[in-house]
């Protein structure tokens, strides 16, 4: 019988990670992060990320691998989840995927074209534009050679804009033209289930309440001693994560803390919007309520 992998989808603050655990315990899985900053190790009260004892009683996979001075992408996600899938499997347990970084689903559902590879120089060169013009200048720019990519982009979503301008210099061929997509073919089914989008003012609500529970427990500090500890700076992939890109503003004196609460707000409503976006440009899937139900059967046919 073909091995299921269950993936739970949703759009931050959602309540998605709290239920993934909730049916981990009830029903045998070992979950498989799909967010792109607990990747990283000290990155914990800004990523939200489980527990200690959560993690002790479900195994979790992909937190914690890199330190924040590396790098992460779609492409080493899906080969992690091909390799871990079968493992979970093969100790009797159910492989559920859990998260909301759109990206990397869509890697692992339709696979990812051969990109060109990161150009340091250019990117270099990108990052002192934006510094004399803005990103919004750039979204400009890349609305002009790839008018698809811009339009999923907000204009302050530096570090795809960097990207999709990256990719574009170097082959003279939009990006979106070069993401038609991959074998679709998994040595494994897929069912996805979606969290339902809640009422825009609950879901601010719940960002706002995360946000500011974050700062209580000492997210300031968290980034104070990962700049200790790592050579750091503000352009990687780590540092441009929600939330520790206005930390880290607040702490370069650029912005108040208030202004930094406020900055990181209105970063999370974005990202939540995108999101809901990347879901809305997907198939129809099972909304989330209906997994335990086929959790409990074991024996759907995958809805992907």
């Amino acid at each position: 019988m073909k091995v299921i992998a269950y993936v739970l989808l949703g759009p931050t603050a959602s309540g998605k990670s709290q239920l993934a655990q909730q049916l981990a315990v009830r029903h045998g899985c070992e979950i498989i992060s799909m967010d792109s900053a607990q990747v990283y190790r000290g990155m914990d009260i800004g990523t939200a990320k489980p527990l200690a004892a959560a993690r002790r009683a479900v195994p979790h996979h992909l937190i914690d691998i890199l330190d924040p001075t590396q790098a992460y992408s779609a492409g080493q996600f899906r080969a992690d989840v091909l390799r871990l899938v079968p493992e979970i499997a093969a100790r009797g347990k159910r492989p559920l995927i859990v998260g909301g970084t759109m990206l990397y689903f869509r890697a692992l559902l339709l696979g990812l074209d051969e990109l060109p590879q990161a150009a340091p120089e250019l990117r270099a060169a990108i990052d002192r534009e934006a510094a004399e013009k803005g990103w919004p200048a750039l979204h400009e720019e890349l609305a002009r050679v790839d008018p698809a990519s811009a339009a999923r982009l907000e204009p302050t979503d530096a570090q795809r804009i960097q990207r999709a301008l990256e990719v574009f210099r170097v082959t003279g061929v939009p990006l979106s033209r070069q993401q038609s997509g991959g074998s679709r073919t998994l040595p494994f089914d897929l069912h996805v289930s979606a969290m339902a989008p809640m009422s825009r003012p609950v879901l601010h609500q719940r960002i706002a309440l995360r946000f500011d529970r974050m700062l209580q427990a000492g997210l300031i500090g968290e980034l104070r001693e990962l700049r200790r500890r790592y050579e750091l700076n503000a352009q990687l992939p780590s540092m441009r994560a929600v939330g520790y890109r206005q930390v880290w503003r607040f702490l370069e004196g650029e912005i108040s803390q208030e202004e930094m609460r406020e900055a990181a707000l209105a970063a999370t409503r974005q990202l939540a919007k995108r999101q809901l976006t990347w879901l809305r440009s997907l198939p129809a899937f099972a909304p989330a309520e209906e997994l335990e139900g086929v959790l409990s059967r074991g024996s759907d046919q995958p809805g992907a």
